[in-house]
């Protein structure tokens, strides 16, 4: 489900290694969406280290909601769960395969956290600032509302011995 797509995305799912895909392409879609293109990268690297926790370590199950938020100039993803216990940041040895996760989190996100959830569950999170916005385009003119045109006028559109009559409008009312 996506609400708000303007600035707010949700995505519930099993914390399933085929769906983690899935959601990284979602999520990268959405930030295109919102012209936050050079967020992308460190958005999705973060959500599916988030999404790989809950598949290895969530209880009693694995389903959770991806939740992706543009607030005041930072992009909040966030992770919801049904497990209470809330993770730490562990040492991983050099030839471990796991445990760097959340360290990598910390390294490419702006802030980062784990808060118990009303009811049960925990939600960890993640920020990344928004680029600053672009210039934006001057507002595309209205063709039709002025005797101008996108074109030089009479341009092509009349031989040069015929003109146009004089366009006339009137107002009913």
């Amino acid at each position: 489900m996506i609400s708000e797509p303007s600035r707010h995305c949700t995505v519930e799912l099993q914390a399933l290694p085929s769906r983690i895909g899935q959601v990284r392409r979602i999520i990268s879609a959405q930030l295109r969406f919102w012209h936050l293109d050079p967020l992308i990268d460190h958005a999705a690297l973060g959500v599916t280290e988030l999404l790989t926790n809950v598949h290895r370590h969530a209880q009693p199950d694995k389903s959770c909601t991806v939740e992706v938020e543009l607030l005041l100039e930072r992009l909040m993803v966030s992770v919801h769960d049904h497990d209470p216990r809330l993770p730490a940041v562990r040492e991983a040895g050099a030839s471990s395969t796991s445990g760097r996760g959340l360290a990598l989190i910390a390294a490419v996100s702006e802030s980062w956290g784990a808060r118990p959830r009303d009811g049960a569950g925990k939600v960890v999170w993640f920020t990344l600032p928004a680029p600053p916005r672009c210039v934006p385009l001057p507002p595309h003119p209205v063709y039709g509302a002025t005797t101008d045109g996108p074109f030089e006028p009479y341009a092509a559109a009349y031989p040069a011995e015929r003109t146009p009559s004089a366009t006339r409008s009137s107002v009913v009312g």
